[in-house]
């Protein structure tokens, strides 16, 4: 299939998908679209059992092959999302949770990488090097996902941030421990690119890529702005930021630093700065709604990928009984990059008393996860991470997400939230 075959595909089977939902289930959008592409996946392969003669399953599974999950999300969807994100969250309510955020981001990721990867190498005797990738690649959470459940909530305005700001910076970082840990895992993918140790290497790439990530997004949305500073066309202005999107992230990949990262900062800084002192009133607004409708769409594209991603899991019975399994230690990872960052800080900030229950199930997994899961090297372990990580994926967006925007309504009508 051609590149605009597959793009027409997606687009198609996302709209019917979301219609069925719009009209039979009524759920969040993202996570109905989802459920839809589940169960028609499920169908077809029903279907194939009691006609394996039309070879429905083996088709499918072609097809699905044809279309690079992995490429698609990382090196082109990904980007677009983050950026559209961050452009929505304002440097003036992040500056005001900016230490839960850090922390969370950080800490939290590297002990949730931790848990999750001790645990994994308890249950299935994985290598530890290997069994730390998988709690790498499953650690960061989905900030669309979550944010599409909340906006529902009646959720104030500071925990909303923290989510949100949390879950923009963890997806940067997560990838970044992700691809240090694959250096370590696979030293192979490494080319002999070593200057010493590998836990100075491990550092070094890690600095470059976050820090580098970081100071490319800042330049790079700071140049745009003052350039959008000289305009007034809404049309060419809605085309810079779309620019910037595009290519930020793109010269981000060819520089070797963090792509998503320099996404989310040029995103912070064009949703704020940009949006106040660069923009006229109109533009303002065909700006937001442009890259509302942009995160939609992708939205809508990605989680009916995910969806249809079964294809590519092997469903053989053990590995979906440790994949149940690993859904457990997923959550004990989250609850831990939760509560030892909110420790840490209790001595000197107030927290609402939701805010842990809130943190915990928000941190709805997503896209980038099955993602990683199948930009892993070869190996005998890959299958069984791939089918863990989409076991743990589908139940944290249906289940986690159908249940964090309830929990966020009653806990949002506390007087005391703060």
């Amino acid at each position: 299939m051609t590149l605009l075959q597959i793009t027409s595909l997606l687009i198609v089977l996302a709209g019917v998908f979301g219609t069925i939902n719009y009209f039979f289930f009524r759920l969040p959008s993202a996570i109905g679209i989802l459920v839809v592409a589940l169960l028609a996946s499920m169908a077809a392969l029903g279907l194939d059992l009691m006609l394996p003669t039309l070879g429905i399953a083996e088709t499918l599974r072609d097809v699905v092959a044809g279309i690079d999950f992995s490429d698609a999300l990382l090196e082109g969807m990904l980007g677009l999302l983050l950026f559209a994100g961050a452009l929505h969250v304002k440097l003036s309510d992040l500056r005001a949770v900016w230490p839960t955020v850090l922390l969370m981001a950080t800490i939290g990721v590297a002990l949730s990488t931790a848990v999750i990867g001790m645990g994994f190498h308890w249950l299935t005797g994985a290598p530890i090097l290997i069994a730390l990738v998988f709690g790498a690649l499953i650690s960061p959470t989905d900030p669309v996902a979550v944010m599409g459940v909340l906006k529902q909530a009646n959720l104030r305005k500071s925990l909303e941030t923290q989510v949100a700001g949390e879950s923009l910076f963890n997806d940067g970082v997560g990838y970044v421990v992700f691809l240090v840990l694959v250096g370590l895992a696979f030293p192979a993918l490494s080319h002999g690119d070593s200057h010493g140790s590998p836990a100075m290497d491990a550092a070094m790439l890690f600095t470059q890529e976050a820090l580098g990530g970081a100071v490319l997004g800042i330049v790079l949305g700071w140049l745009t702005f003052r350039v959008m500073r000289q305009i007034d066309d809404y049309a060419l202005e809605v085309l810079l930021t779309l620019a910037l999107a595009f290519g930020g992230y793109e010269l981000a990949i060819f520089l070797h630093v963090s792509a998503p990262i320099a996404a989310v900062c040029a995103g912070l800084l064009i949703g704020d700065i940009g949006a106040k002192h660069g923009m006229s009133e109109e533009t303002r607004e065909y700006v937001e709604k442009f890259w509302v409708l942009v995160d939609e769409i992708l939205n809508a594209v990605l989680f009916m990928l995910i969806g249809v991603e079964i294809f590519a899991v092997e469903l053989e019975t053990d590995m979906l009984v440790t994949g149940v399994l690993c859904i457990a230690l997923a959550l004990i990872g989250r609850l831990t990059a939760v509560v030892v960052p909110i420790l840490m800080l209790k001595p000197f900030r107030t927290f609402a008393p939701g805010v842990i229950p809130i943190m915990t199930l928000g941190g709805l997994k997503g896209g980038i996860s099955v993602a990683l899961a199948l930009s892993l090297p070869d190996s005998e372990w890959k299958p069984l991470i791939l089918t863990a990580t989409y076991v743990i994926v589908v139940f944290s967006i249906i289940v986690q997400g159908l249940t964090v925007g309830k929990l966020a309504n009653r806990v949002g009508r506390e007087p005391d939230l703060v």
